[in-house]
């Protein structure tokens, strides 16, 4: 890869290149509201969207299934986001993808449909079969559905198959699945999760002992600074722009550092706020705001610590915190020498940033008493996303940030639930839901073999070990790396079974047989013989909700998550009588009492709990300083690289790759084609560069080429027809959208210990039309 050049970036947060597309006004405000007013009449939702909004995040309403952020106990009077209306507009679509939707396309004309397209169809209505010989899915009923998919998951050796989940699922659902699978003899159970944030999972845990975030929403009331890294606020995550506005009211300052100049740290303004949104000022958010090199994290990191051991050299025993160092943590002698020896001309090489840049954020870290460390994807979707981990906890720990009111390290999780069905067993490990419980409660024996994550169940498709996957929720071939291979491999499965509300990519590959079942949505009632359900899910603050639906359902054929998965299993297993599907479907209760015996810590008290305003918090030991780690203690990591980029090819032509997710989109779902916060519109098909580069590339604005993988493997990937776009970015990178540039990133490209997609960090080169 191009080296570094000495030279940096000289931003603060009011610092644009003006020659380049951006957004000049506020996050939120009436942008926001305009945002809003053109997706309803696009999305044309169902008349109850209105009152589904009024309950949305509050006691008795439907949690939203857009991001995790909090839901605070004293809610708004309108407690969602732009991005958490557009999901419940897009899911309580009045369209309908129904039998005769599927029967006028074929899927293969459908594939040539944006995804956008697909989705916009509608909400599906009844279970469909696919036919190979029309090229098209045909209605089925759901008993023959269920008959049928048992009866080919029992042909199989249990390991053969993999249950795949998004975070969409409720807290019984997952249980229930994760249950399934271990009662058929496999842990293959992958998760979004492990596209995303399983680097925290993994790495976390080893640093801290707790595979989550260690704050509370409480603790946003008593921190002094707020450091961001990789983390894009006002897209991903808007109401906790409300929380970031209190803060920096208060006086807490807040520290950002971004590739990317993301609008949600620069500046809010509260649309419930009618004095702000006519006559009052923007809250600017970001203090400083830093736009790094892609991978220059550790580097950063680095440089910021040095800064602190300096300054405890200086006044010696007032700056680091030597009794928690002494009696909560490991190695720090052995980062200390590291840190010593690092050059500044090194650090500044590799981060894109001045000396004096890093110093002025270290001035930050060092006047706070309580700092909240706050990251995304940005973090961990790098090869070295492990180091980017145990850096950001050694910044934190020097000063003792880390189990203590008003401090903390947060990852902010992007789906709703992705971290809760975690907690009830969706994972691929014989810790992720415990043997002995099991073996109590079911009379089963779980398998002690671990199960195989996404990518590991991607190498078995090609190996030809992979013969069925259960697909709840999502748009796995989409979100996949290296998809033009997984793509051309799926078909080759004898079974896929894909639970759904609408069309996606994923359902167009079918396997051999394959099955599209319709599920309810969050938003939609749902009844059982019981009565009305409710279903629960967990925050990224690690709080348990209770989330009830009242839409009017799309269908009358449409079923439950639950009820699906447990006719699946019932049609699946042997006969078992503590295997209570049909009175686990009738009354969700009886499921939450089961997930109580499971994991008593974590849920004493579930289902009276289970409306508490505010959610009802689960415990982190870390947060108590209980470190469940090998050591007993939290653990300092020392460097071995200044860089989270993996090892590739060097060259002035290799640039790398930060893939995107737009502002009128949530993961693989595409509302439409408006990137309001970054001053883009139109086409996704784009390349984002600054002018320099394009200049020494010798590239022209509005040029049409080819991205191409500088990893030289025996594969060939390369993603055509994207349009140069001028861009505010460091030098040495450039930008594009995912899931449209997943395609580049090669499956064995990922972060270290948990194999999470480097989707922040590609190396990649630019082929010119004439050598495209």
């Amino acid at each position: 890869m191009r080296k570094p050049s000495p030279r940096t970036r000289q931003h603060d947060a009011e610092t644009q290149d003006p020659d380049t597309p951006f957004y000049d006004a506020p996050t939120g405000g009436w942008g926001s509201v305009n945002s809003l007013r053109r997706n309803f009449a696009e999305a044309a939702p169902q008349g109850d969207v209105f009152e589904v909004l009024a309950r949305h995040n509050k006691p008795g309403g439907v949690m939203c299934s857009s991001c995790a952020w909090a839901k605070p106990a004293t809610p708004h009077t309108a407690e969602f986001c732009e991005n958490g209306a557009k999901s419940v507009m897009w899911e309580l679509d009045r369209r309908r993808a129904d039998p005769d939707f599927f029967a006028a396309h074929t899927l293969a004309e459908l594939r040539g449909w944006p995804d956008h397209d697909l989705e916009k169809a509608g909400r599906i209505t009844e279970p469909m079969r696919y036919d190979a010989e029309s090229d098209a899915y045909r209605p089925v009923d759901w008993d023959t559905a269920f008959e049928e998919i048992g009866a080919e998951l029992s042909k199989l050796a249990p390991k053969e198959a993999v249950f795949y989940s998004s975070g969409h699922a409720g807290l019984e659902t997952s249980y229930l699945y994760a249950l399934f699978a271990r009662a058929m003899g496999h842990q293959n159970l992958p998760q979004s999760s492990n596209m995303c944030h399983e680097t925290t999972s993994v790495n976390l845990k080893n640093t801290i002992g707790t595979p989550v975030g260690t704050c509370t929403l409480e603790d946003f009331d008593h921190c002094d600074a707020i450091f961001f890294f990789g983390q894009n606020t006002g897209s991903n995550s808007p109401r906790f722009l409300h929380t970031l506005k209190a803060a920096v009211k208060r006086g807490c300052k807040i520290v950002t550092f971004n590739p990317l100049r993301e609008r949600g740290l620069i500046e809010f303004v509260d649309p419930q706020n009618p004095v702000q949104m006519t006559v009052g000022k923007p809250t600017r958010i970001s203090d400083h705001y830093y736009q790094l090199r892609p991978g220059g994290d550790v580097a950063v990191l680095a440089g910021l610590m040095k800064c602190v051991l300096a300054a405890e050299e200086a006044a010696p025993g007032t700056v680091l915190d030597h009794d928690f160092i002494a009696d909560h943590t490991t190695g720090f002698a052995e980062l200390e020498a590291a840190l010593v020896a690092l050059s500044w001309e090194e650090i500044e090489r590799q981060s894109g940033l001045a000396r004096a840049m890093i110093e002025e954020a270290a001035g930050v870290y060092l006047a706070a008493e309580k700092v909240i460390g706050i990251y995304g994807m940005g973090l961990t979707q790098h090869v070295n996303g492990w180091l980017n981990l145990g850096m950001y906890c050694n910044f934190l720990m020097l000063r003792g940030n880390i189990g203590r009111l008003g401090a903390g390290i947060s990852p902010v999780r992007g789906h709703s639930n992705v971290q809760g069905q975690r907690t009830v067993g969706i994972g691929e490990k014989s810790s992720h839901m415990p043997a002995d419980k099991l073996r109590t409660l079911f009379d089963i024996e779980p398998p002690e073999e671990d199960g195989m994550n996404a990518v590991e169940a991607c190498e078995a498709l090609l190996e030809g070990r992979m013969k069925a996957l259960i697909s709840l929720g999502g748009n796995l071939v989409r979100a996949l790396p290296d998809r033009a291979r997984m793509e051309e491999a799926w078909p080759k499965m004898r079974l896929t079974v894909y639970i759904a509300t609408k069309p996606n990519r994923s359902h167009l590959t079918p396997g051999e047989v394959s099955y599209l079942l319709p599920c309810l949505g969050r938003t939609d009632e749902d009844i059982q013989a019981t009565g009305r359900q409710a279903i629960s899910m967990e925050d990224t603050f690690s709080h348990i909700y209770g989330s009830v639906g009242r839409a009017e359902p799309a269908s009358e054929h449409l079923k439950s998550e639950t009820d699906i998965v447990a006719g699946i299993a019932k049609a699946t297993l042997p006969e078992n009588p503590k295997l209570k599907w049909d009175d686990w479907v009738a009354d969700y209760g009886l499921v939450r009492d089961l997930i109580e015996q499971t994991f008593p810590d974590d849920f004493a008290g579930f289902n009276e709990r289970l409306f508490q305003p505010g959610g009802f918090y689960r415990g982190n030991p870390a947060r108590e300083r209980i470190w469940k780690t090998e050591s007993g203690k939290a653990q300092f990591t020392t460097p071995t690289t200044l860089s989270a980029l993996g090892d590739s090819p060097e060259g002035a032509d290799v640039m790398t790759l930060v893939t995107l997710r737009s502002n009128d989109q949530f993961n693989t779902t595409i509302y439409g084609y408006r990137d309001r916060l970054r001053g883009l519109e139109g086409s996704r098909m784009v390349m984002l560069v600054n002018r320099d580069e394009m200049a020494r590339l010798g590239l022209g604005e509005g040029e049409t080429i080819s991205l191409r993988c500088a990893i030289e493997d025996g594969v060939e990937r390369r993603v055509e027809g994207l349009v140069v776009t001028p861009y505010d970015l460091p030098e040495g990178c450039v930008a594009g959208y995912y899931p449209e540039l997943n395609p580049l990133v090669p499956l064995a490209y990922h972060e270290k210990n948990s194999k999470t997609p480097a989707y922040k960090g590609t190396p990649v080169q630019i082929l010119r039309s004439s050598a495209a």
